[in-house]
């Protein structure tokens, strides 16, 4: 091991536990220094643990391991201490002094739209029962029609969906609601998907499973990875990432980002930003449409 990682060796130690503490001992004893500056000195000397703590951050960074396999072996010392300290081992809370490298945020990859396409038709030919394959066309649908995160979709309840209306309300994070204009495509699918499905299943939930109970999410997302692998297309298609593909293709298409962080509930235009993709092409058509200047 490191030459500086000495000291994280002897805070194992706990031969070296009794020697601080007679070493406290005697800074208030001999030294007859006052109980606050003999603690100061043990907050010193657990204070040189912080930095073997961020030494070992350091050269893993060097190292090229990732953020979150920093943040795994962080949480593992962190765990160690614990333990230590609940079994009465060793006490040194310096570790709680380093925080986590946050892993770096990512968003699902948008589907081309020739791809959405393609899922959405697929979808009904992956399930044995009929009423269950127009199910997941219109929860698809839905998804990538309206940009309904999955929880929201699999929320709503039949009066939810008008039956005759161009729009209608979702209730999102913080319980904000937003308004959604309707699709007359998604109406098409729900309605080919209410008509099939048995009237025994006697549940206000729109989206239920074969039991009846409002559908579980780790059942959209099971049929989602059986069809991308139908289809051979990419792991990043996910549910959400139809949410992504939907706010993709409205900008690409021309839509302003206000119109578009509307649809999608976000609270800040921030959000929204990191949320999209928009291709160098798309700004310099928008560039050259609108700035005066632009055409000289």
């Amino acid at each position: 091991m490191n030459e500086e990682y000495k000291s994280f060796e002897l805070w194992t130690d706990t031969k070296v536990l009794s020697d601080i503490e007679n070493w406290q001992k005697w800074l208030s004893f001999e030294r007859r220094l006052s109980d606050n500056t003999a603690e100061s000195y043990l907050l010193d000397l657990k204070d040189c643990s912080v930095t073997d703590f961020r030494a070992f951050l350091v050269e893993q960074t060097n190292q090229k391991i990732s953020r979150s396999s920093l943040a795994r072996h962080l949480s593992t010392l962190r765990n160690f201490f614990r333990y230590l300290n609940k079994n009465h081992i060793l006490e040194n809370t310096a570790i709680t002094a380093i925080r986590s490298a946050r892993p770096p945020k990512t968003l699902p990859k948008p589907l081309s739209g020739e791809d959405a396409l393609t899922l959405l038709k697929t979808a009904k030919t992956l399930q044995k029962d009929k009423w269950q394959g127009l199910r997941d066309v219109a929860l698809l649908t839905l998804l990538y029609g309206c940009g309904l995160r999955i929880s929201e979709a699999l929320n709503l309840d039949i009066h939810d969906i008008p039956e005759n209306g161009d729009a209608f309300t979702i209730t999102g994070k913080g319980n904000k609601q937003r308004l959604v204009p309707l699709l007359p495509l998604v109406v098409r699918t729900i309605k080919a998907y209410l008509k099939e499905r048995p009237e025994e299943l006697d549940n206000p939930a729109l989206f239920v499973g074969a039991r009846g109970n409002r559908l579980d999410p780790g059942v959209v997302q099971r049929q989602i990875r059986h069809l991308r692998r139908h289809l051979g297309l990419s792991e990043t298609v996910t549910p959400h990432a139809l949410r992504h593909s939907f706010a993709t293709h409205l900008l690409s298409a021309g839509s302003d980002l206000r119109s578009v962080q509307e649809l999608l509930g976000h609270q800040s235009l921030s959000a929204t930003q990191r949320y999209t993709e928009i291709d160098r092409e798309h700004l310099e058509r928008v560039y050259a449409s609108a700035h005066p200047r632009a055409k000289k």
